[in-house]
């Protein structure tokens, strides 16, 4: 399953939040961690988020959002398997 940290941009409306949750999980992907900060008229996410689907996709889809004005992904990562990890 890959894990992938995407930091994401927006206006601070009260419900811009609420849709950016609702398109990852409609994408199929898992929030794993998420911060999040209000820096003058921004706020800034960071959330990590994890699936077999292409992260393309949910960024993508992000970046069309209402509000959404930047969202980039930083790192990426391979979680082994849980079989190779019991070997």
């Amino acid at each position: 399953m890959s894990e992938h940290t995407l930091y994401i941009e927006m206006n601070p409306s009260p419900d811009v939040l609420e849709r950016v949750l609702r398109v990852t999980r409609h994408r199929g992907f898992t929030v794993r961690n998420m911060n999040m900060a209000y820096a003058g008229n921004q706020s800034q996410m960071a959330v990590t988020v994890s699936s077999e689907r292409p992260i393309d996709q949910l960024t993508r889809q992000l970046d069309k959002l209402f509000d959404v004005t930047d969202c980039r992904i930083e790192t990426a990562c391979e979680s082994a398997p849980a079989a190779a990890a019991n070997a």
